[in-house]
């Protein structure tokens, strides 16, 4: 069974700091570009950040520029995303995708996770 699992959300308050997980099963990850999505309540969907197939090049939403990295481990098969100095505004489920395309925001995605939800609050 093809899928992406993330993992890694939680509460946390203003300021503090998370690392999501996205682990893949059934493929392999190095083969697609990596991209981070989220979406809040009553809200799109929006891109986060995007990675390359080697993890060389990478790209960041404005909104998250500078607080959140994103990196992979092709050998664990599995892709992260450090956010730090989160803020309430970052509240929302986050999702991971594979994707035939390296671009902004990974814009052509063939494999989708379930999501998991980050709370910022205090």
């Amino acid at each position: 069974q093809l899928q992406l699992v993330e993992s890694g959300g939680g509460l946390v308050q203003p300021g503090g700091s998370l690392r999501l997980s996205c682990a893949a099963s059934g493929f392999t990850l190095d083969y697609y570009a990596i991209g981070w999505f989220r979406q809040a309540p009553g809200k799109e969907r929006e891109g986060v950040s995007c990675i390359s197939r080697s993890g060389g090049s990478t790209n960041y939403a404005d909104s998250v520029k500078g607080r959140f990295t994103i990196s992979r481990d092709n050998g664990k098969n599995t892709v992260y995303l450090q956010m730090n100095s989160l803020k309430p505004e970052d509240t929302g489920v986050y999702y991971c995708a594979a994707s035939f395309a390296y671009d902004r925001y990974c814009s052509a995605q063939k494999y989708w996770g379930q999501g998991t939800q980050v709370t910022v609050s205090s």
